[in-house]
């Protein structure tokens, strides 16, 4: 077994749509980024990319590279998890937490759960998203950006 973790952290501009786990969030900002910037999708692959020993997401997918601009964070999930089924291994577990102010998440977990369990060909009942407010403290608490972390569970075949 090995085990991964993984952080990223995106701005919120607007002009933009929010994006997380997959399922878009009705907000008046979205994030910012050279792809559609899913905080928690970031997350998770790093996790998994950490896991396998295979570095970060932009060794793999460069913000310096036009193909991956705007590209769906699932699309790169896929790849990894394709990477990771490669190397003989498949993911039992992943524990998330998005940190933002605000919207409200809790309508959209069931949603962003599916998401990533579907891509990870996972049970959904072995995901779980957390999501968490800074009582208005720090750069998520002042709604300048939004942050997530991941922790999963890799086993090998």
């Amino acid at each position: 077994m090995r085990i991964g973790i993984g952080y990223d952290v995106h701005r919120l501009v607007e002009g933009r749509s929010l994006i997380l786990g997959g399922t878009t969030i009705p907000f008046n900002k979205g994030l910012l980024g050279h792809s559609d910037a899913d905080v928690l999708i970031h997350a998770v692959g790093d996790a998994i990319l950490g896991a396998l020993g295979q570095g970060d997401l932009g060794r793999h997918f460069p913000d310096t590279d036009p193909q991956f601009k705007d590209i769906a964070s699932m699309m790169l999930l896929a790849l990894i998890q394709a990477m990771a089924e490669e190397q003989g291994f498949y993911c039992m577990n992943v524990d998330a937490t998005i940190v933002a102010q605000e919207p409200k998440l809790a309508p959209y977990i069931d949603s962003m759960a599916e998401n990533i369990s579907r891509c990870l060909k996972m049970d959904k009942g072995a995901v779980n998203i957390k999501a968490k407010t800074t009582e208005g403290l720090g750069f998520e608490g002042h709604g300048e950006g939004m942050s997530a972390y991941a922790v999963v569970l890799l086993k090998k075949m």
